[in-house]
């Protein structure tokens, strides 16, 4: 039975969580180079604003704090369930090559299959899927030990490994590619929020209404797997096949989320983890607290970023990154 003061504590930090959202998509909304005025908001919103008001808010500012918060969202919950079944606490979408492999994927179809162009926004989270799930497949075999099952630690080493052979794999690939393709691929390796459109939303939106949900509901089955194996096989758990659901799963929301937002790391590293610190490692309590933060947290980034620097901005990506990088080394040294 979980404590109903964990339980009360978890919904103030979720009110909280909500309120620090709703507060950065103001700012997020009237922040860019083409700046909007905050007491213009609700005018524009209730459709008395200007053409150029009107154009700036719902085609560039809102459908891209919608596409960062979902895809904070589903990386956060990716990054759980891969801590979750290989109990470690460094593993992420991004660190352990997942997100490499779905990148290779979406460079190989964007350079090498033409497809029309109201088709290719919706067929990109299902390319994006299949080379995560090659790479995640790969990882998983060379991972996994007859004798002692899924090493945890060499899941992580091998991760790291295939991520450094994806990346040159994408190098190979773009190395006879036009110059506008190139550019597309290099500001998606460095996490460019480039779905900015309704349309992208629309396309990875099916994913998260569908796989978060089937994450909570799984929950329980993850606190188990999270205890040694005889133990979970002594409550009845069928331990492979939940694993390889479970990350079928996480592959799927990592997937689903780069592919409209670029090579994005760490988020599912740091999500997680902060809100573990916060309610404790029951997956019940902190995985609906690690959503948000996850989805905050992308937000707060590409909010910074797009405007430290302008017009063209610091990709989301490498403000992630310059956050979670630190992080990282913290929990390798905590862990050593």
């Amino acid at each position: 039975m979980i404590d109903p003061n964990l339980i009360k504590k978890q919904r103030i930090i979720l009110l909280l969580l909500i309120g620090a959202i709703f507060l950065t998509m103001i700012v997020s909304m009237g922040l860019g180079y083409s700046s909007v005025s905050y007491d213009r908001l609700i005018p524009i919103i209730l459709g008395e604003g200007t053409f150029k008001e009107e154009f700036v808010l719902f085609s560039i500012r809102l459908p891209r704090i919608f596409i960062t918060l979902l895809a904070g969202m589903a990386l956060a919950v990716s990054g759980a369930i891969l801590q979750g079944i290989t109990r470690n606490d460094l593993a992420d979408p991004g660190i352990i090559g997942i997100n490499a492999g779905a990148g290779v994927g979406i460079a190989a179809f964007f350079l090498y299959f033409p497809i029309e162009a109201g088709s290719f926004v919706y067929v990109l989270p299902l390319v994006a899927f299949i080379g995560a799930l090659l790479t995640a497949f790969l990882i998983y075999i060379f991972s996994y030990s007859k004798q002692s099952g899924l090493q945890p630690v060499k899941l992580v080493l091998i991760g790291i490994g295939f991520s450094m052979a994806c990346s040159g794999a994408m190098v190979i690939l773009i190395s006879s590619a036009e110059r506008q393709k190139v550019d597309f691929i290099a500001k998606w390796l460095a996490g460019n929020i480039w779905g900015t459109d309704w349309p992208f939303i629309l396309a990875i939106l099916p994913w998260i209404i569908i796989l978060i949900p089937f994450t909570l509901y799984k929950a329980n089955r993850l606190n188990l797997l999270g205890l040694s194996e005889p133990v979970a096989i002594g409550v009845g758990v069928s331990i492979e096949r939940e694993r390889l659901v479970l990350l079928l799963t996480a592959v799927a929301l990592a997937a689903a989320a780069v592919s409209v937002t670029g090579g994005i790391a760490f988020i599912g590293l740091m999500a997680p983890h902060i809100a573990k610190s916060l309610v404790g490692p029951r997956n019940q309590l902190f995985m609906p607290i690690a959503i948000l933060v996850g989805g905050w947290l992308l937000l707060l980034a590409d909010t910074i970023g797009r405007n430290i620097v302008e017009p063209a901005g610091i990709a989301a990506g490498i403000m992630t990154a310059l956050i979670g990088a630190p992080y990282f080394i913290y929990l390798l040294l905590r862990k050593s």
